[in-house]
């Protein structure tokens, strides 16, 4: 685990692990936690807002995953390096793992990535946090806890001009199970405009996290996507949490 005072040059960047021996099933993934470019990359060319704004980062993704983990009893993993470095969501050979655009932004400090820069930035961030993530599963796995794998994301309100009236999404890989539970519970619960597979699903080549550990070994999993306009502050995260986590763990009880 990072020593959070502990700065950061050029890597490798491990992930921030909490709640390691925690005693719930759930583990809790934040890829997109920070938006924090480290100085052997500069500025990537970007403005201070653009740096700040959702193209770095998933806002209020962070705050809510904790909030989810301490609730639920969960161990949290989470990514110290902005997606823009690296996308922790992404394989390296995705053209999104280190994108020249996003969304209606150029990143220019992406445009031209040599092999050996993408190499060097795979091993710097993406090597690490997934070998974090693969070891906090294993140890579970080891002490018959059968984890179950529950990523965290937010996505904007507004995307290419269009509004997006949804404000919670499930997405699953290839088992929809827990995905189908913790819609059913959101739509029964009422508060939130909720939809299967929105605003992306699998294939947008958004589970890559789920594909790589959770599908392999046969582990409950799911992607949730909270409209980012909802988790604005602390507090919000918080009154987040206190909503999904009983839905989240109403799914999750009857797994086997």
């Amino acid at each position: 685990m990072r020593d959070m005072d502990q700065p950061m040059t050029d890597g490798p960047f491990a992930p921030v692990i909490e709640g390691a021996n925690a005693l719930g099933r759930v583990v809790v993934v934040c890829e997109h936690a920070s938006n924090h470019i480290p100085t052997a990359w500069g500025d990537l060319g970007l403005t201070a807002d653009q740096r700040c704004a959702h193209i770095a980062w998933d806002p209020g993704a962070l705050g809510l995953a904790r909030g989810l983990a301490q609730r639920l009893q969960a161990a949290l993993i989470h990514a110290p390096v902005s997606r823009l470095v690296y996308d922790c969501n992404r394989a390296p050979d995705m053209p999104g793992a280190m994108p020249a655009r996003s969304e209606i932004h150029d990143i220019p400090g992406n445009a031209t990535i040599t092999p050996q820069e993408r190499a060097r930035r795979t091993a710097a961030v993406y090597v690490p946090f997934h070998d974090g993530l693969h070891g906090l599963l294993m140890r579970r796995i080891a002490l018959g806890l059968r984890p179950v794998v529950i990523t965290i994301h937010s996505f904007t309100p507004v995307y290419f001009g269009q509004p997006r009236a949804v404000e919670f999404g499930i997405i699953h890989d290839s088992d929809p199970t827990l995905a189908k539970a913790i819609l059913s519970g959101a739509q029964s619960a009422g508060k939130l405009n909720s939809a299967l597979n929105e605003p992306y699903s699998a294939k947008d080549d958004v589970t890559h996290t789920l594909r790589l550990h959770a599908t392999p070994y046969g582990l409950p999993n799911a992607m949730l996507e909270i409209r980012n306009d909802l988790i604005t502050s602390p507090q919000a995260e918080q009154q987040m949490a206190d909503h999904l986590a009983p839905i989240l763990a109403a799914a999750v009880g009857p797994l086997p």
